[in-house]
């Protein structure tokens, strides 16, 4: 019994788990050789993120036992993390998915796991957490781990795009491409690797001449909606959701499994007081064409003050 619960564990990195990031791989069933194949290729790029990262690594799903059961595992996992700190836990799901048409499921070796299940097992949780379900037919997971301080991301937008994914693989290699980094502040985001994994996903139907089959999406407001990929132009959205909610991108432009060197040179509560100060940036903006210009410019420079004399105190954060 108690090798059920033994998990493949590795630490980057001698910060405690409270103030660092952590990162927990479960890989589903394979089901054919091929995909197995591209599930290793995902856990690689992970591992060598969270290395860069210095981000500690558990990793499920992946070991050549007699394990046919990795639903506890998981659950365990998920327990013996930290529930509480600055640093954000990474959940990453590799693999496949259904959905029957009220309940999505991951796809594990042994019993599943369904997304109301996992919601029940993250619900402790008060850290930030980054959950990236690559996995076929993953929307309703976005509907049900959608909160406050999470960012979800999705390979699909509905429980019937059931389909093998290619989001995951595009989306760990762009965590270690520059090319990624669309802002050219010397890291690459969670919205980054969004943006750049999508695009990827889009150009490999294109080349296949098939029709795409996948449209990942992203939230980061806690309202479940979510945001598909082509509403934006680079970093900028060109489209606003209906019903004036609030638009996603802004926290999961702030959240890097790997820093530059300037961001991990910053002070914590100096790099939380900046993230604050672009967060009221952005909603202000969103504000402007219901507001009078000179309020609307006259806040904008009070905020944009406060943030440069942020960056005059810390001269090697300039993003």
């Amino acid at each position: 019994m108690l090798g059920l619960l033994v998990l493949s564990i590795s630490h980057a990195g001698s910060t405690p788990a409270t103030s660092s990031p952590a990162v927990i791989l479960a890989v589903g069933a394979p089901g054919e050789a091929e995909y197995a194949t591209n599930f290793l290729r995902q856990v690689e790029l992970w591992s060598e993120a969270a290395r860069r990262g210095g981000a500690s690594l558990v990793t499920i799903g992946t070991d050549s036992t007699e394990t046919t059961n990795d639903r506890p595992r998981l659950q365990q996992a998920l327990e013996s993390a930290s529930r509480d700190g600055d640093a954000a836990l990474w959940l990453v799901l590799i693999g496949h998915g259904t959905f029957d048409g009220k309940e999505a499921r991951f796809n594990l070796r042994g019993p599943d796991v369904t997304a109301t299940e996992l919601a029940a097992w993250l619900s402790p949780f008060h850290r930030p957490l980054a959950i990236i379900d690559t996995t076929s037919a993953s929307a309703p997971f976005l509907q049900k781990l959608s909160a406050t301080n999470r960012i979800v991301i999705t390979a699909t937008r509905s429980g019937y795009e059931q389909n093998a994914t290619r989001f995951g693989k595009y989306f760990a290699e762009a965590l270690l491409d520059p090319v990624a980094d669309l802002d050219g502040d010397g890291q690459v985001s969670l919205l980054e690797a969004f943006l750049s994994a999508s695009q990827a996903v889009a150009e490999s139907y294109r080349n296949d001449g098939r029709l795409l089959t996948e449209h990942a999406l992203l939230d980061d407001t806690g309202d479940g909606l979510g945001t598909p990929a082509e509403w934006f132009s680079g970093l900028r959205a060109t489209k606003r959701p209906k019903d004036k909610a609030a638009l996603d991108s802004v926290r999961a432009h702030q959240l890097h499994l790997i820093p530059s060197a300037a961001e991990q040179q910053l002070p914590e509560e100096t790099r939380a007081r900046r993230d604050e100060l672009e967060r009221q940036v952005f909603t202000l903006r969103e504000q402007k064409a219901a507001m009078p210009a000179a309020e609307y410019y006259s806040q904008l420079e009070a905020i944009l003050l406060k943030l440069a004399r942020l960056y005059a105190e810390n001269p090697g954060d300039q993003r």
